[in-house]
């Protein structure tokens, strides 16, 4: 993939300082999600080979998909909504690749070969010792940063405790892991080193988004035409002029994908603001009003009225008020264990005339959704139900599955109709209820 190599100028304004602190909050959170622990288990995972995902100490199954996907569905509303209202200011502010692209790399990149300037006579120079030096130095530093993001990468993906085997056991146990780490290094060194910012242009569908739903009152990083046109150089001792745009360019050499935002809204904007922060040094050196460039919207700047929130932000907002309650209530009432309870196939109910009673024989099967073992006890709620089990276990293992076959036997003179439904609460050794479920129990009426 050709490109001509950027080389953005660093501005470190106010807005530069809060992105800073953000991104060392974000950073600091990425690596060390893996191995904080809460309720036994790790912050956030995402096995996809063994099926199982934790969110904040709460654990996720297969039979939880239809959460993942009312939550990925919320997620989507939530990130349609934020753009209508602030543009693509995720990106700029708390997107892991710009994060690490301009606060890791980029600052390495310019600790070693220097600013702009120096970093552009360096590559279109001729190869010298110096040159050979700062290039391996930087790229040597950059593929440990890579592998150190690989291995954090994949903690993510099996877990700390396995990723800790793969670090300390003999290589030989541990083969697809190891290449699995090598792999992502490789990834992330040429995304970082080499692709750059064309993830932000090119690869992430998300921009490209940005004509579809950004309208006139989104609130983006925006040149301020009507106050800063036309533009012209200016003299100190000239007090007429026509704008404030003093068409320094500034604002185009600070721009980490190279664009002038001068010309309007464009897809290559992730509001990283640095713009903002060039712009604002420039007026403050020139006597004139700061946020030349800001977030604002082009409704804002035509007609200098303040924003307001439209319909179309208040049909998203309630849209995914619908979709958080739904999806609230839906983890408020999850169960510890997931009960599949089902009649026996091709069997009637069974008359047991010495006790003058009737049973039908089910097939049930429990899956653990907690965090460690569970006891548990099959209570009917049934007057004079009774459990007769052929295939019986009182306990499920961490992440495990039970299957119980059993006959349900209730008194001939308590069935009143050929269908009864029949109720099932499942409780823990303690007594705490961990599910309810119920099925159908059939017998001829008692006449």
């Amino acid at each position: 993939m050709s490109k001509n190599r950027i080389y953005p100028r660093v501005v470190k304004g106010k807005l530069y300082q809060y992105r800073s602190w953000l991104s060392y909050f974000f950073l600091a959170l990425l690596f060390a999600a893996p191995f904080l622990k809460l309720n036994g288990e790790q912050l956030v995972l995402l096995n996809v080979l063994e099926r199982k995902f934790v969110f904040f100490g709460v654990i996720f199954w297969p039979q939880d998909f239809y959460l993942f996907v009312l939550a990925l569905l919320t997620f989507m509303v939530f990130i349609v909504l934020f753009t209508v209202v602030f543009g693509r200011v995720f990106c700029g502010w708390a997107c892991p690749q710009t994060i690490f692209l301009e606060m890791v790399f980029r600052k390495i990149e310019i600790w070693i070969e220097g600013d702009q300037l120096k970093r552009k006579k360096l590559d279109e120079g001729p190869l010298s010792g110096e040159k050979i030096f700062k290039k391996t130095l930087k790229h040597t530093i950059y593929l440990c940063i890579s592998f150190f993001i690989a291995n954090i990468f994949l903690a993510y993906l099996i877990g700390s405790a396995a990723l800790v085997k793969i670090m300390t056991e003999p290589l030989t146990l541990h083969l697809s892991g190891f290449i699995s780490i090598c792999i992502f290094t490789l990834v992330f060194y040429l995304v970082f080193s080499r692709i750059r910012e064309l993830v932000c242009t090119v690869v992430c569908p998300y921009g490209r988004l940005q004509g579809v739903l950004l309208d006139n009152q989104s609130i983006i990083v925006a040149y301020d035409y009507e106050r800063g046109e036309p533009r012209a150089k200016r003299i100190k001792e000239q007090e007429n002029y026509n704008g404030d745009c003093i068409d320094c360019k500034l604002c185009v050499e600070v721009c980490p994908t190279g664009i002038d935002i001068r010309n309007g809204t464009q897809m290559e904007c992730v509001n990283c603001t640095a713009c903002i922060d060039a712009c604002d040094m420039v007026m403050e050196k020139i006597n004139r009003p700061v946020r030349l460039i800001g977030f604002k919207s082009e409704e804002e700047i035509r007609s200098k009225q303040p924003f307001q929130l439209s319909k179309r932000i208040y049909a998203y907002a309630a849209v995914l008020l619908i979709l958080v309650g739904v999806l609230s209530y839906l983890l408020l009432t999850r169960t510890a264990v997931k009960t599949t309870i089902l009649r026996a196939g091709g069997t009637l109910y069974q008359l047991r005339d010495k006790d003058q009673a009737v049973s039908n024989l089910y097939n049930a099967e429990l899956i653990n959704k907690t965090n460690g073992t569970v006891r548990f006890k099959l209570v009917p709620e049934f007057p004079g139900a009774k459990i007769q089990y052929i295939q019986q276990q009182d306990s499920i293992t961490y992440g495990g599955v039970v299957k119980l076959t059993f006959f349900v036997i209730l008194p001939q003179a308590a069935i009143d109709q050929y269908k009864s439904a029949l109720k099932f609460k499942l409780v823990s050794k303690d007594g705490q209820v961990l599910d309810r479920f119920e099925t159908t129990f059939i017998a001829a009426p008692n006449n």
